[in-house]
């Protein structure tokens, strides 16, 4: 995740941070709970299949569904914090959040927990971006703001990919629904901190402009009909008039979007920015890395409980070589990026993800080492790419735009989630079968599920490479590896 640095002056600032440490972990916390909230419940899909009765393509939609909104809205939320307070939006946005998460207790089937993830993830809209932008309230010296942002970057980071582990370990003493239900101290924390350490917004920060609704609207309808798309195939035909009206009306909906944005004056996004080719090829290789992550951690959580029959809690601790490499894999990206330059380094990033998600289609069927090889290599190309692309798009940014820019690289990230959710999902359902049966599996369906996941990863292989690298193409030969503003 970027940052995104305000430009004036706040009313109040700390000289280390020990002396901010209620603010900065009240922030932390707050965007630890959105991201770990991402990939939480991915663990619990077994689980929850079996208890509210629901399919692989409902499943795909209880993660796919958070993620959508949460993507389709980072863009209006920023907006929304720059003319109503960013601290204002953000307090909303925990009780929001904390209230809903409470809600989960009276859940009793598939579409209602859809529903409210989708809610959900409205909710932790109003923080992402705006959690980030406040560290750097906290501080007039760069020096600290960047320790606390990278403070901040590892406990988001962490939070994404710890979420299938600590779900697993959860699950081994209460009911699912805790998993959601725990937002709600913690959310309230998280506003006690951020209420009683952040500076409040001066009235002379904030700007006019009116909100574009429209342009939100059409980019949510957007998102929703093309992923809808992929599921309705499923279930309808890929000819059925369902599916192929959820195709026409995401292109009607895309167009639509395109031609507001071109004539709005105030637009949620000014496409003018896509002239530069390093915003364009940074926004789409950030693209390709959370289609990798995504489709990845929901495939092999199928994997490891399904096909392997392993409980939740050794199926999250199956995902610490991602976790690991997640961290370990920092220096590597910033040596690449000084050496090479972010063309090249990205480029390689590319084929790192790419050879592991072939090495995935090899390796389901060869065992769990070869599985956690590949995570490693994966997680290397990801670290790569996602640090060298958010880096390049917000220095390419103009300076007065530069939240914008943090917004789009949340926002890629975000459809890429949505996107690699969905197409695991749907192939699954497609090669396999659209109801994952309870029980140990048999060893026919067990053979046919290792044969949809090899197709699905080399298919994922073919498409991740050819993003990321396009992406990568139009890059500058930088050597930047700070998200300096």
């Amino acid at each position: 995740m970027t940052t995104t640095p305000t430009t004036t002056a706040p009313t109040r600032t700390y000289a280390s941070l020990r002396a901010a440490w209620i603010p900065l972990a009240a922030l932390c916390l707050a965007f630890f709970v959105e991201m770990v909230d991402n990939t939480l419940l991915t663990i619990a899909l077994p689980t929850i299949g079996r208890d509210l009765g629901s399919g692989t393509t409902a499943l795909q939609w209880v993660t796919g569904a958070y993620s959508l909104t949460f993507g389709g809205l980072l863009l209006t939320a920023g907006s929304m914090a720059d003319r109503l307070g960013r601290r204002r939006v953000l307090l909303v946005g925990l009780v929001a959040f904390g209230s809903i998460s409470a809600l989960v207790v009276a859940v009793d089937s598939g579409g209602q927990l859809i529903a409210l993830r989708a809610v959900l993830g409205l909710a932790a809209a109003a923080m992402a971006p705006i959690t980030n932008s406040l560290v750097f309230r906290l501080f007039d010296d760069d020096a600290l703001r960047m320790r606390a942002m990278t403070v901040m970057i590892v406990v988001g980071m962490s939070g994404f990919i710890l979420g299938p582990l600590l779900g697993g370990t959860a699950l081994a003493h209460v009911r699912w629904e805790w998993l959601l239900v725990v937002n709600a101290p913690i959310a309230l924390i998280a506003f006690v901190g951020v209420r009683l350490g952040v500076p409040a917004d001066r009235p002379e920060d904030l700007t006019r402009d009116r909100l574009d609704l429209p342009g939100a609207v059409l980019s949510i309808v957007t998102i929703g009909l093309a992923c809808y798309a992929l599921t309705s195939g499923v279930e309808h035909g890929w000819l059925s008039a369902a599916t192929l009206g959820s195709v026409v009306g995401a292109v009607l909906a895309g167009v639509a979007f395109v031609w507001h944005e071109r004539r709005t004056a105030s637009p949620m996004l000014d496409l003018g920015l896509f002239s530069s080719g390093t915003v364009r090829g940074a926004a789409i290789a950030q693209l390709g890395t959370s289609i990798a992550m995504s489709s990845v951690m929901f495939g092999l959580i199928l994997h490891f409980q399904y096909a392997y029959g392993w409980s939740p809690v050794k199926a999250g601790l199956a995902n610490l070589p991602l976790i690991v490499t997640m961290i370990a894999a920092t220096p590597v990206s910033e040596w690449l990026a000084r050496q090479f330059g972010h063309r090249i380094a990205c480029l390689v990033g590319a084929g790192l993800m790419a050879g592991a998600l072939g090495g995935l289609a090899w390796g389901v069927d060869h065992g769990y080492a070869a599985i956690a090889a590949s995570m490693v290599v994966m997680t290397i190309g990801l670290r790569t790419v996602m640090t060298i692309c958010a880096v390049a798009l917000v220095d390419a940014m103009p300076s007065n735009r530069t939240s914008i820019g943090a917004a789009l690289n949340d926002t890629a990230q975000e459809v890429g989630t949505s996107i690699g959710t969905a197409v695991v999902g749907t192939l699954i359902a497609v090669l396999v079968t659209t109801r994952l049966p309870a029980g140990t599996w048999s060893h026919e369906l067990v053979a046919s599920f290792f044969h949809g996941e090899r197709v699905t990863y080399a298919l994922l292989a073919v498409v991740v490479g050819l993003v990321a690298a396009g992406g990568a193409l139009t890059l500058t030969d930088s050597r930047s590896t700070d998200e300096h503003h």
